[in-house]
């Protein structure tokens, strides 16, 4: 995916925010969330996000459900690496399986199930 954020700063100042993020609070971790290119969902007020480690993927995904305009019944998946992490999976299993080399982990969110729906 074509993440705004690293376009918008270059790898050194993302590395440099992502330690002293993750020195600062060892327990948390720093997540970049963007919509999916072909997603026809509400964009986010916000991209960046500090999270308990223990917080499972089911939790934070009804944290952002909650900042996006959906109705009940509208789905909204969320893809690592174009993969579905499972819902019972902590962001911090996650994290030390897919974080960047800039320490972030970087989450796309779609209506669609599949990604680039």
């Amino acid at each position: 995916m074509n993440w705004q954020y690293k376009r918008s700063l270059p790898f050194d100042v993302r590395r440099a925010e992502g330690e002293k993020i993750r020195a600062k609070y060892p327990d948390k971790i720093p997540i970049i969330v963007e919509k999916a290119p072909k997603s026809r969902v509400s964009d986010l007020d916000k991209k960046k996000y500090l999270v308990p480690s223990d917080l499972t993927v089911g939790q934070f995904c009804f944290l952002i459900r909650k900042r996006i305009d959906l109705r009940p019944e509208e789905a909204l998946f969320f893809f690592v690496n174009n993969v579905l992490p499972p819902s019972s999976a902590t962001i911090g299993q996650v994290y030390e399986e897919h974080h960047e080399e800039d320490f972030f982990l970087y989450m796309t969110y779609s209506n669609e199930s599949v990604y680039g729906g």
